[in-house]
């Protein structure tokens, strides 16, 4: 028996929710806590007559350790699985170590004030963690998360070093609407809109953004415009994969989302810094959120698929060898098991899974890990068990 508590209600936690409730020998008890506590009654209203979990709902501020706090030492989880904002991280962390409950994110902490992508805030809980003797493990998402498995997957199998790593990340699916986000469009503009970045020698490489464009073929989705972009599982799969030469992150985005992205920079809509506003201080890029289409409501309006996985370039046996392990997931196909799009399903999914690999003690240690760190294969049989399949290429298009 176990039991977890899962922190947000929008998309990614909705499937989340879903595929514990389709794992109830694992996921025996669930509480599901949002700031707005009639999002979270949705969920129970809707699936507890179709699981033996037990859901229980309540209502928290992740900004408020003291209220989390309060909500895990009388729930008292096994686990917490964070899929609110990346702001409420260290929240969320310090009252996890308070309550000596395992903790599990998505994506990274960064400062709601900074665009700023990176690990060094969480990986200084880790003496914490470990003298707490609880785990935290960060990035289970798909990108970071799956792409880090992936990655953890080729080493122990396929390469004795690997010299060159092109994640790539494609959504050849069309909601519709001129412009709209597939996840939280204050994250997913501030990560486009920031400057691009990899990893060359051990070094970060800074570019402009969008400044590099390549075209690829994506098996069931086409041809597709991808561009760099940074991303923050480079910086942690470049200490723990062998061999790192360089290693970049590819995003797929269509024309149309690009204009109207640079339209909206060039009026200042995308900007993170306050201004006044009749009297108030507003957020402009928050406000831009507000009047966006939620992503929780493209699931019944997205048709077609995604694509993202890892091509790998290194050496077998002092042998030259490639590698490119993928993902496809039908947008259709994820509204009809659990009434989202692919986005959020590919990120929730494998929150499910990395939640269970800690429960079921395949990937339980005292302090605060990244994905690649732990045996990649547990997580990789569930993947094609909880619906996330993938697929081999030994032969990939490899990208210039």
């Amino acid at each position: 028996m176990s039991r977890a508590l899962i922190i947000g209600a929008g998309g990614v936690a909705g499937v989340v929710i879903h595929k514990c409730c389709q794992n109830s020998e694992v996921f025996t008890d669930i509480c599901i806590a949002s700031r707005t506590k009639a999002k979270c009654d949705k969920f129970k209203e809707e699936l507890q007559s179709k699981t033996k979990t037990n859901i229980t709902t309540a209502q928290v501020d992740a900004d408020n350790v003291q209220e989390l706090v309060a909500l895990m030492k009388e729930y008292k989880p096994d686990i917490c699985i964070n899929v609110a904002l990346p702001y409420q991280d260290l929240h969320i962390m310090d009252a996890c170590l308070e309550c000596k409950v395992d903790y599990l994110d998505t994506a990274n902490y960064e400062p709601e004030d900074t665009a700023k992508f990176e690990y060094s805030w969480q990986w200084a809980y880790r003496e914490r963690f470990e003298k707490a003797g609880i785990t935290a493990i960060l990035g289970s998402g798909f990108d970071p998360g799956v792409t880090g498995v992936f990655c953890a997957y080729a080493q122990k199998h396929y390469f004795d070093e690997i010299n060159y790593i092109d994640i790539l990340d494609c959504n050849g699916g069309d909601h519709g609407y001129p412009f709209a986000t597939n996840f939280n469009p204050e994250i997913n503009i501030r990560e486009v809109s920031a400057k691009g970045s990899y990893i060359q020698d051990g070094k970060w490489v800074e570019t402009e953004p969008m400044e590099i464009k390549r075209v690829y073929n994506f098996d069931q989705v086409g041809e597709k415009d991808m561009y760099l972009l940074h991303h923050e599982e480079l910086e942690s799969l470049a200490l723990n994969i062998r061999g790192i030469k360089r290693i970049r992150f590819f995003m797929t985005f269509g024309q149309s989302y690009l204009t109207h992205l640079k339209c909206l920079e060039n009026v200042g809509m995308t900007s993170i810094e306050p201004i006044m506003y009749e009297g108030k201080e507003i957020v402009p890029l928050q406000f831009l959120k507000a009047v966006l289409p939620d992503p929780a409501s493209l699931g019944p309006r997205t048709k077609g698929k995604t694509n993202i996985g890892c091509i790998f370039q290194g050496k077998k046996d002092g042998k030259d060898k490639t590698y490119y392990v993928y993902n496809v997931c039908d947008h259709q196909e994820c509204y009809k098991e659990v009434g989202s799009q692919a986005i959020s399903y590919t990120t929730g999914v494998p929150a499910m899974i990395g939640a269970m690999m800690v429960l079921t003690g395949k990937w339980k240690r005292p302090g605060v890990y990244n994905v690649e760190e732990f045996d990649p294969d547990p997580f990789m049989e569930a993947l094609n068990k909880w619906g996330l399949p993938w697929t081999e290429n030994f032969d990939p298009v490899l990208v210039p």
